[in-house]
Formats: structure tokens, C-alpha cells, sequence
């Protein structure tokens, strides 16, 4: 009786010992998970806060206006430019 007791404890403890290493395993995985998480958001508040800088410096008067005359040929309007259409009466 003494025997059979004491390998029911020992299986007991074995079970145990593997239940640990088990749970030490997934918390070691899942911290590592936490960890590249947390690395990646870093990089894309990194990248937007780039690309809030880009859109603040893309979309200024200055620069659009700039952008306009240089690379598209652009100019103001003023009134000598200015061409007036006028509806023609059907009859």
C-alpha cells in the first residue's frame, strides 16, 4: 500500500513538474509576443508621426502655390488673363 502511495505522488509531482515548465514555456512565448508588439507599435507611431510631418510640409499654401507654377506651368489669375463667356440666345 506504502508503494502504490508513493508512486501516486510521484506521478503527482511529475505531472506538476511538467505542468510548470508548461506554463513557464507560454509565458516566455507570450512575452516575447508583448515585447515585438510593443516594438512594432513604436515604429508606427514612429512612421505616422513622419507622415503627419509630410502632410503638414506638403500642405502649405507656399509649397502648393510653388509647386503649381514651377512643375505645372500655373499662373494667378488676374484680370487680363480672365476670358468671358456669354450664353447665346437660341432663336
Amino acid at each position: 500500500m506504502g508503494t502504490r502511495v508513493n508512486l501516486v505522488l510521484g506521478s503527482l509531482l511529475v505531472v506538476c513538474a511538467l505542468s510548470l515548465i508548461n506554463s513557464q514555456y507560454q509565458a516566455r512565448r507570450l512575452f516575447i509576443e508583448i515585447e515585438r508588439a510593443q516594438t512594432l507599435s513604436q515604429q508606427y507611431e514612429l512612421e505616422w508621426a513622419q507622415l503627419k510631418l509630410d502632410q503638414s510640409t506638403y500642405g502649405k499654401h507656399s509649397r502648393i502655390e510653388s509647386v503649381a507654377s514651377k512643375e505645372l506651368g500655373m499662373a494667378h489669375v488676374t484680370p487680363d488673363r480672365t476670358q468671358y463667356l456669354s450664353a447665346e440666345e437660341k432663336k
